[in-house]
């Protein structure tokens, strides 16, 4: 019980986004969350098309994701890396507790 206490939120938020991105139609564009695209500034707005950008790199779309967004490579790079130190995070934990 003590390992799902100490689960990091974060990290099953992260594998959950990326999952449903990987799963997304990347010729369909979805609900955003974003106020500045459902106020009408989507072309303004420095984080539209991040998702689909990542999506599409997730079905081998390279080039249609450059045009989405020029910051999806990096940014999955950079999930893929918190992932990482995430889940290395929660092994040591669970080696730790187990050792108790």
């Amino acid at each position: 019980m003590k390992y799902f206490k100490s689960f990091p939120i974060e990290l099953f938020f992260w594998v959950t986004a990326l999952s449903l991105l990987a799963v997304a139609n990347t010729h369909e564009h979805h609900f955003t969350l974003c106020p500045l695209a459902n106020l009408g500034f989507e072309s303004w707005c420095p984080g539209c098309g991040l998702g689909r950008s990542i999506s599409h790199i997730f079905h081998g779309e390279f080039a249609e994701s450059f045009k989405q967004h020029w910051f999806g490579f990096p940014a999955l790079a950079i999930l893929g890396y918190r992932i990482i130190i995430l889940a290395n995070n929660v092994v040591q934990h669970k080696h730790t507790i187990s050792k108790i």
